[in-house]
């Protein structure tokens, strides 16, 4: 097999494990689990699929699972404690984990067309994130993109793999300062906020903690600079690794269907929620369970290199079959 060609490709598109059924439905990542009822706690043997799974492809989706928001809440807890986010909309004080987004003709969406890994203004991002549709959705609209990281960094060429290993990001809590108004118990808000969650350093590669692979570790919703670097070349450098994300080969687009759950590692994935529908009516709910510490690497190892975008070895034509005429 040519090197450079993305080893996902040689995995098999439906696999049975535990009794459930698995079937890659992209390349780089994304599968549709089907043989579960999340309405009811599942078998030691099925959630070790289900989490094994999760890593595997990055996004895993259960089709038509009609299931109540404790049940949300349950599953969750299944792969670690849930976190409170601390500026989205949630239950209050009976289940402030569960985060409900609303958005209708009066409440349009807000701040989720952006990519980016939930939370990495966080000391400890979150580990994985569930987000279920209800019943009531868009007839048009309304897609969430996601795109994978640990392939958008093999895509990456070898000499800048060798040069971003081992330097380090700020990230920060900026898309929800606009929250705060002016006045001075709303500034005082903000302040008691930015001691809660001051910049963030993480490493701009990361390795992910189960699989070993190499995640491109940065997004444009929350990370403002590179360590270290001068304002231009921060900016430059960024802006060539945000790029990374709006690559097709390394994107999955999610069509959401009433009672539709995606779950995604937040460790290896950014998303995008399109804000196309407005004002249409879109209900969902979401947890997110609480990761660890992001661990870096000193260096790329240049024998390791893997590109996920095809390069053709020499010898192979490598204009598709067209030809002059």
């Amino acid at each position: 097999m040519n090197p450079r060609v993305n080893p996902s490709v040689a995995r098999p598109v439906v696999s049975q494990r535990a009794g459930i059924t698995i079937r890659r439905t992209g390349v780089n990542l994304g599968a549709e689990i089907s043989g579960v009822d999340l309405r009811h706690p599942l078998p030691d043997a099925q959630f070790a699929a289900i989490e094994a799974a999760l890593v595997e492809n990055e996004l895993i989706i259960f089709r038509d699972q009609d299931i109540t928001s404790e049940a949300l809440m349950a599953f969750g807890r299944r792969f670690g404690e849930l976190t409170v986010h601390p500026f989205a909309p949630n239950e209050g004080k009976n289940a402030p984990e569960l985060i409900k987004f609303r958005n209708d003709e009066t409440t349009p969406p807000f701040g989720t067309d952006v990519w980016h890994s939930d939370e990495t203004f966080r000391a400890e991002p979150p580990m994985a994130t569930i987000l279920r549709a209800t019943d009531e959705l868009p007839a048009v609209g309304g897609d969430t993109m996601f795109a994978s990281m640990s392939a958008a960094y093999d895509g990456l060429s070898d000499r800048m793999q060798q040069y971003i290993s081992g330097l380090h990001a700020i990230h920060d809590m900026k898309p929800f300062r606009p929250l705060f108004g002016q006045s001075l118990e709303d500034r005082k808000k903000l302040q008691q906020f930015e001691l809660m969650y001051p910049p963030q350093l993480h490493p701009v590669v990361r390795i992910h903690p189960v699989s070993g692979r190499k995640v491109l570790f940065v997004n444009p919703q929350f990370t403002l600079a590179i360590d270290g670097m001068e304002e231009r070349e921060s900016r430059a450098l960024l802006d060539t690794l945000f790029h990374q994300a709006l690559i097709p080969e390394y994107q999955f687009r999610h069509r959401w269907e009433p009672h539709t759950i995606a779950m995604w590692d937040n460790r290896s994935t950014q998303h995008y929620a399109v804000h196309d529908y407005y004002p249409q009516r879109r209900y969902m709910e979401r947890v997110t369970i609480k990761g660890g510490p992001v661990t870096g690497v000193p260096r790329a190892d240049p024998a390791s290199v893997r590109r996920a975008k095809y390069v053709a070895p020499e010898g192979v034509d490598t204009h598709g079959g067209h030809k002059p005429h």
